[in-house]
Formats: structure tokens, C-alpha cells, sequence
């Protein structure tokens, strides 16, 4: 049996493509109601397709009860080589891991002609991932994520190149159809042709290849750097759910919003009244978070430690989705309706807040905006330049 622990528009193609295959598949996302644990219970092989190396982290985590020894973890989401390193000391020896991200966007996941990028030993586990594509052995565990990184670290920025090529050929009444009539003959021919009609559907989210970039922009990287800044502020934009080509959009467009709400599809839906957060800027404001699942139910009522963890999750995917970490918080507000558990909550919040502590407010009030809220956690965030 396989375990497929995926969510966004690569996963459900994947999956179909295994169940296609004539294999027996178990699949997980965050608003199935299924515990991590339960979806992987039985499974010879766990794949993990995810949106960035901190949601790996938390569902692998979850599942960890449920793994049973002897099974293969395959995560095929683009989490770069320390992540990978991260994940074989997170899992238990007797349990095998392969890192195999993939090239290709949601067209060629449903066609099965992806590239899978294998490192680790395959032996186990390469007639599944065939499956997806062809399948490219790299080397030991870890050779795959970073030739993922590699290879984005290149097409990402000529993406951003030829998006600044758009805005100065606009600005000197170059033709926009001629000027890719004669890129189409040159090596950037294919990526430019995707900018002569920009596809109305998201392909490759412009909000995923920042992040890649921001795994690969290694310090002296200067071209891969100057276009994660370009990809950050289209991000900070509300472009970040868009398809990559966007940044021609972002690029050749006017000032950007001073005040940008986000919203993100990774964590439950607002009531509509308020944005998850608010980036003007380098800052970043984070609404206050309280436990709540994707169908407005309230999370471990009754216990400090749940509802706290639940929120520090959610935090955590706040930060990721703008390029941040907890240590990038400058003030934490926390409501809690009782001082008496406050240890309890502390002890959650030294996991992730660790080092020198961010400025605090602590306050108790008498209710929150629903029974059963033991508390409500806002911050002020100074995002990384």
C-alpha cells in the first residue's frame, strides 16, 4: 500500500497517476479530517508531496506513529538537501528515506512525464516512481533535492531576466510580439514564448519559486539573489498564487500597494472580515491566530498545549509563505483566558521562539470571540531584505 500525503495542483494528478497504475493508495490532505498517523498506518511506502520544507517537517512529525518499520518515506517536494539531511535524523532508523523532487508542472504530472530527480537508494521504490516519469538516479540521499535547487536557481532568474528585458523593451517602443519573435531563436526561446500569451492558469506558483529561490540564493549567488528580491516584493504584491510568468506582470507594471493583505490557501480560510496577515513594506502583520481547522472547528478544546501548538503551526506557515522564521518576529501579542495554564502554553512557544526572545505582550481577558478559545496570538514581523 501507498500513503500520499500531498496537497496544491501537484498532488492530486500524482496520485491519480499511481491509482491509474494499479496501485492501492491512501491519500492524506490537510482538510480531510484524517490524522497524518492514520493515513500512513499499514503503508509500505509514504510520499510526500508538500508546499515547503516546514510543512514536511509538521506532517512527517504527525505521521510518525503511524510509520511502520521497514517502510520508505519518498518526499518529492522541493525542500533542498539540508531539509532532506533534517528529515533521516527526524525518522527512525529502520524507516528508509529517498528524496525525489521532480521537474515539470501540473500538465506533465498528469501525463506522467515529469523528471524525477532520485537520491537515496531507489532499489525499493523505482517501478513507483516510473510511474510519474523518467527517473533520473543522482546519487546518495540528498543529490536529488539539490539538483532540483540547482536547476531552479537557473531557471527561475532567467524567468525574472526576461520579464526586466519586457519592461525595457516596453519602454523603448520595442514591439512586445517581435521582441519574442527574436528571443524564440535563441537559448531563452522556450521560456519566452510562455510570456507571449501568460497562461491564465498557475502552472508553477510564483510564490513556490520564491521560496525555491530563497532555498537556493546562496551567499556570492548574485543573479539568483537580485531575482529572489525581484520574486519577493511581486510576492509581497498578492502575486504569489500566481503563475511564475506574473513577474513580467509585476515587473512592467506601476507602484506596487504600500499595504498588501494575505491570504494563504496553506492554513484555514478567514470569515472573510480579516486577512491572514498584512506585509507593508519589509514588515509583515500577522492577525491574530486562534485553533481553528479547515471547517471552522475549534482545535484541542480544552487544552492550552493543543491550542497552542495548532497556532504555532499556523505561524509557522505564515513565516515560510513571506521567507521569514520565528526569528524574524519583533513583538508577539498573546491573549489567554486563564494566567493558571500559561506554563503550559510557554512551553509550546519555547519550541519555536528559541534564542533571544522577541518584545512581548502577555494580557488575560475574560472571553475570546468564540467558547472554548483558550487563547489568541498576534505579531509584528521584520521580514528579511
Amino acid at each position: 500500500m501507498i500513503a500520499f500525503l500531498g496537497q496544491g495542483r501537484m498532488g492530486v494528478p500524482m496520485a491519480r497517476r499511481l491509482i491509474q497504475a494499479g496501485h492501492k493508495v491512501t491519500t492524506w490532505r490537510r482538510a480531510d479530517g484524517v490524522s497524518a498517523a492514520a493515513a500512513v498506518d499499514g503503508a509500505e511506502l509514504v510520499i510526500t508531496m508538500l508546499s515547503d520544507p516546514a510543512a514536511v517537517r509538521e506532517v512527517l512529525t504527525a505521521a510518525l506513529p503511524g510509520l511502520r518499520p521497514g517502510a520508505t518515506v519518498v518526499e518529492m517536494s522541493t525542500i533542498g538537501p539540508q531539509a532532506v539531511r533534517e528529515l533521516r535524523a527526524l525518522l527512525p532508523a529502520e524507516v528508509g528515506l529517498v528524496d525525489a523532487p521532480v521537474l515539470g508542472s501540473v500538465g506533465p504530472a498528469a501525463d506522467g512525464t515529469l523528471t524525477v530527480l532520485a537520491g537515496g537508494d531507489v532499489s525499493g521504490c523505482r517501478e513507483v516512481l516510473s510511474v510519474f516519469g523518467s527517473v533520473r538516479e543522482l546519487g546518495p540521499l540528498g543529490a536529488g533535492a539539490a539538483m532540483k535547487i540547482a536547476v531552479m536557481s537557473a531557471i527561475v532568474p532567467a524567468q525574472v531576466l526576461l520579464a526586466e528585458t519586457f519592461a525595457y523593451g516596453e519602454a523603448h517602443g520595442v514591439d512586445r510580439g517581435a521582441l519574442i519573435d527574436v528571443l524564440s531563436g535563441t537559448p531563452l526561446g522556450a521560456l519566452a514564448e510562455r510570456l507571449r500569451v501568460p497562461s491564465p492558469e498557475t502552472r508553477y506558483s510564483l510564490g513556490h519559486a520564491t521560496k525555491d529561490l530563497e532555498l537556493g540564493a546562496w551567499e556570492g549567488a548574485s543573479m539568483a539573489a537580485a531575482a529572489r528580491a525581484r520574486l519577493q516584493q511581486a510576492r509581497a504584491a498578492g502575486l504569489g498564487e500566481r503563475d511564475l510568468t506574473a513577474i513580467a506582470e509585476h515587473v512592467g507594471g506601476g507602484a506596487a500597494r504600500r499595504a498588501v493583505p494575505l491570504n494563504l490557501s496553506t492554513i484555514p480560510a478567514t470569515n472573510g472580515r480579516y486577512s491572514h496577515a498584512v506585509r507593508v513594506g519589509d514588515m509583515l502583520y500577522v492577525s491574530g491566530q486562534a485553533a481553528f481547522d479547515e471547517q471552522g472547528n475549534i482545535v484541542g478544546e480544552g487544552s492550552m498545549a493543543a491550542q497552542s501548538e495548532h497556532i504555532f503551526q499556523v505561524i509557522s506557515r505564515i513565516l515560510a509563505d513571506q521567507g521569514a522564521t520565528f526569528e524574524d518576529i519583533a513583538f508577539i501579542r498573546t491573549y489567554v483566558t486563564d494566567m493558571d495554564q500559561l506554563l503550559d502554553y510557554g512551553r509550546v512557544r519555547a519550541k519555536y521562539i528559541t534564542g533571544t526572545p522577541p518584545a512581548s505582550t502577555t494580557v488575560e481577558v475574560s472571553r475570546l470571540f468564540r467558547p472554548g478559545l483558550l487563547l489568541e496570538v498576534d505579531l509584528i514581523v521584520a521580514l528579511p531584505g
